[in-house]
């Protein structure tokens, strides 16, 4: 789907938000600079993180929690631990995000591709976001929750 203004990212952000259900794992996917951290901002505002509370990206902080009255929001950045000696799945441990998952957090994933398993199984949706000029984004969805929007085929219109 087209994403062709910013105010179209924060509109998905919001009606992802209202499909959510605790214990989801929504998986962010695309590039640097892509508006992964942007549309994880208007998936938590959704959700009922406060206008005023700053919602930035945990790339270095790895992980931000947020309580919401419909759930806990865990938001996690993994683009620093995929080339952890360690091993990603060790560092996903660490971290507690299939635990948090599983007592019902909804989790919000950058850079977890490659961590699907260690995430405690399936996204419940996966976006991907790929840039289509300078404020305009193509976004496309997939996973259970990916039927209340149609699919989110690339070619549709938010």
């Amino acid at each position: 789907m087209l994403l062709a203004t910013p105010e179209d990212t924060t509109r998905l952000g919001e009606r992802i938000a209202a499909a959510l259900t605790p214990g989801d794992l929504v998986l962010l996917s695309g590039g640097l600079g892509a508006g992964k951290t942007y549309l994880a901002r208007a998936i938590a505002h959704g959700l009922g993180v406060p206008e005023d509370e700053a919602i930035v990206s945990p790339t270095f902080t790895l992980m931000q929690e947020y309580t919401t009255h419909r759930a806990s929001i865990v938001h996690a950045d993994l683009y620093r631990l995929r080339e952890s000696a360690a091993g990603l799945d060790v560092e996903i441990a660490r971290l507690g995000l299939r635990e948090r998952r599983a007592e019902g957090a909804i989790v919000l994933v950058e850079w977890g591709e490659d961590a699907i398993s260690a995430l405690g199984g399936a996204p419940d949706l996966v976006v991907s976001l790929v840039p289509a000029g300078a404020t305009s984004r193509v976004a496309t969805l997939k996973g259970p929750r990916a039927a209340a929007f149609g699919g989110g085929e690339p070619g549709t219109s938010l």
